[in-house]
């Protein structure tokens, strides 16, 4: 079990839960998007929230965000990261103006001296650092050392940042080394995981936009958390960042590590299926949106719901999910805890699951 770390009100690592995170892609020094930008995560059930501080302007901005989110959530604000390169006056700004969480690369912020101003400012505050090694951001000695871009590269990076902090007595410590190639992502976590007692951040860089990005992230994460690697995620997506939460509470759900919302299961139709089905299940989840939402708002236990094309693994599938339908000739049988308790058209399966729903456990 990884060293427990605190940002702000969120445990990373010793056994607490897999957070998610993400980041705005509002200007920082435009508090007014950006507020928005992170209200929206929030209300997506974003637990950590990253901002770019590229400029003192950005840095006194930082400060003003935080303080308008605390006083409209209280201790219930999601913590802000900030997220700096190259001139450690930025880190110390940002700390000192209320981030709960520093992302640095200690390789790219100059000297000993700098660094040490940095780990000085984090250690006063209680605020811990995140050291991020990326493949585009390796070391000139590494990359020789290699000859390019490697696993091995990445998690040697990440264990020399971690020692120069360790050597200025600190170790509130979280460590990433992503790259955008699964596979090299997933060795250089192995890597990194057998070294360090850390809380490991966990992503693909990079990924990408729509379908492609998406399914390298949950391919990239998840083949991870499977692997019991990992103990805060972010998806990283081309687009809005609202995106990354909602697949980030995905993979969590699918790999079984968060178990609030709702299961769908569906069959993907073969020549026996005599319902549109596509539709069904289009419809179910156009429906679900706000409930599923709600239940999650409210705390309520994970349901499953299996919505089922023909009655070969039909009426199996919905009798082991919390609620089912097993369909055939334009009608459905409704399953509720494996039980047989209606029969329905077709035309009204969507709004029968839904109805069930709204009045489950």
């Amino acid at each position: 079990m990884k060293k427990k770390v605190r940002c702000g009100n969120v445990d990373i690592g010793g056994g607490a839960p897999v957070s998610i995170q993400s980041m705005l892609n509002a200007d920082t020094r435009d508090v007014p998007a950006a507020l928005m930008q992170i209200e929206a995560l929030m209300d997506a059930g974003c637990d950590i929230i990253r901002l770019a501080v590229p400029d003192f302007e950005a840095a006194e901005a930082f400060g003003k965000i935080k303080g308008e989110l605390v006083s409209m959530h209280g201790e219930s604000a999601a913590p802000l990261v900030a997220d700096v390169h190259f001139d450690y006056r930025l880190a110390v700004a940002a700390i000192r103006n209320g981030a709960d969480k520093i992302r640095l690369n200690p390789g790219n912020i100059g000297g000993a001296e700098n660094l040490k101003a940095v780990v000085s400012a984090a250690k006063e505050r209680g605020v811990p650092i995140r050291v991020g090694v990326n493949s585009g951001s390796l070391e000139s000695d590494i990359l020789e050392k290699y000859g390019g871009i490697t696993a091995e590269g990445l998690a040697e990076s990440a264990v020399r940042n971690i020692a120069r902090i360790e050597d200025l007595g600190f170790e509130e410590i979280v460590v990433s080394v992503k790259s955008s190639k699964i596979r090299m992502n997933y060795d250089a976590y192995k890597l990194l995981d057998a070294e360090t007692r850390y809380p490991l951040h966990i992503g693909i860089t990079e990924a990408g936009a729509g379908e492609s990005g998406m399914v390298k992230s949950a391919a990239g994460i998840g083949a991870l958390l499977l692997s019991e690697i990992g103990d805060t995620i972010r998806v990283s997506l081309t687009g809005e960042p609202v995106k990354e939460v909602l697949l980030a509470k995905e993979i969590l759900e699918a790999t079984g590590l968060r178990n609030r919302g709702i299961e769908i299961i569906s069959c993907p139709t073969c020549g026996r299926t005599q319902v549109d089905l596509e539709r069904i299940v289009a419809e179910f989840g156009e429906k679900l949106g706000p409930l599923k939402k709600k239940r999650e708002r409210e705390g309520r236990r994970r349901l499953s719901v299996a919505i089922m094309g023909c009655a070969v693994n039909g009426p199996g599938e919905a009798r082991e999910a919390d609620l089912g339908v097993a369909c055939g000739g334009g009608k459905g049988v409704i399953f509720a805890k494996g039980e047989i308790v209606k029969t329905v058209p077709e035309a009204d399966i969507a709004d029968e699951l839904i109805s069930r729903i709204e009045n489950a456990d």
